[in-house]
């Protein structure tokens, strides 16, 4: 088999995410303080996959082509391709038609994180040659997601978001093709729902009898599109994290467990316990940082307690007399407390705001 082409889909608007999408692609939030979409470049990178093309939408386009660059960073070549509608995932394939040419490829959603990445999928791939092979899970609500019914070791049938699943194998957002997809996703009409569905070009690869073939993930997958999916993610990026103080503690601060502290990163009086991870420039004082907790870069933390959470650069948290939990925020936010009795707080706050608790 030639050598494998990589293309990231990463045009989505991230309308679950909002406030947060509103002024940032969703495939730029951190997990873990690295944007989601650079877990799926580095995933390609590692199976081999050196020759990437990104789709992009025009509206936040320009964010990602200054966040990814040209790919040198990551050890890959990247080309943009821009879709000029949220036409569907078959749409998306059809722009990068010309960039892909006649080489098979991996297509790989950019807001999806897999734990142990793609190595043995690509090894598969090349080793069993088939037209398509499809990254399946099982899942505990298969109607909210695309489901394959199978044969042994042969996809029979795609559906998608059915009323009465035939399984519980729902599609990963990753796939591996050959360039017989085009013809299939040209063969298509939209859904109802206005879009060329993907699940509707790999059933035509089926019902020409080309071979689709199934690989069950064992590891965790997310797709992060939602609050909840982002806090869990991070939450399973930062168990496999290794512990580094690279950063500045004072005589009365601690970590415990595994914590990371980036160099330029400065603890006074607090404690942090892990998993978790401190950006370069962040200043904590007087606070708790709880397990499963990414501070950004030049975030200020003061007198606080903050546990399970993300938050993004440039945010000051102070004076808090209630822990924030299960809380995202965004860039640049000040969150202070004025006075008032200790409650729960949860936040999705988005970019530049200022809130003020009292």
């Amino acid at each position: 088999m030639e050598d494998l082409k990589g293309l990231i889909l990463s045009g989505g608007a991230g309308t679950r995410l909002r406030p947060i999408t509103h002024t940032s692609a969703k495939q730029l939030v951190p997990v873990a303080n690295k944007p989601v979409l650079f877990y799926g470049i580095e995933a390609l990178v590692e199976a081999g996959i050196k020759e990437i093309g990104v789709i992009i939408a025009p509206e936040t386009g320009e964010e990602i082509r200054q966040a990814a660059g040209d790919g040198t960073a990551f050890g890959a070549s990247i080309t943009y391709l821009e879709q000029d509608a949220p036409l569907g995932l078959a749409h998306a394939l059809l722009t990068a038609e010309d960039f892909l040419g006649q080489s098979p490829f991996v297509m790989y959603l950019g807001d999806n994180l897999l734990r142990d990445g793609i190595v043995e999928l690509v090894e598969t791939f090349r080793k069993s040659q088939p037209d398509a092979l499809i990254l399946l899970t099982p899942v505990a609500d298969p109607s909210s997601y695309g489901v394959a019914e199978l044969n042994g070791d042969q996809v029979v049938r795609l559906v998608e978001k059915p009323e009465n699943p035939p399984s519980d194998l729902a599609l990963v957002g990753v796939y591996m093709f050959t360039s017989a997809i085009f013809e299939a996703a040209h063969s298509i009409e939209p859904s109802a729902r206005g879009e060329l569905e993907i699940t509707d070009a790999i059933g035509a690869l089926v019902e020409s009898e080309l071979r689709v073939e199934p690989h069950v993930v064992k590891g965790w997958w997310k797709d992060t599109g939602k609050l909840e999916d982002m806090l869990e993610a991070n939450r399973l990026v930062l168990e496999d994290i290794e512990q580094r103080i690279d950063g500045e503690l004072d005589a009365s601060s601690r970590v415990e467990g595994r914590v990371v502290v980036e160099e330029g990163a400065k603890l006074e009086r607090s404690v942090v316990r892990g998993p978790a991870i401190i950006g370069s420039g962040a200043q904590i004082s007087d606070s708790y940082i709880g397990p499963y907790t990414a501070i950004d870069r030049d975030v200020v933390i003061k007198g606080s307690e903050v546990e399970h959470s993300i938050v993004l650069a440039g945010s000051s948290i102070r004076d808090l007399d209630a822990r924030m939990e299960a809380s995202l925020l965004g860039k640049n936010v000040s969150l202070s407390r004025s006075k008032g009795l200790p409650k729960t707080l949860r936040f999705l706050v988005g970019d530049n705001a200022d809130i003020e608790i009292p």
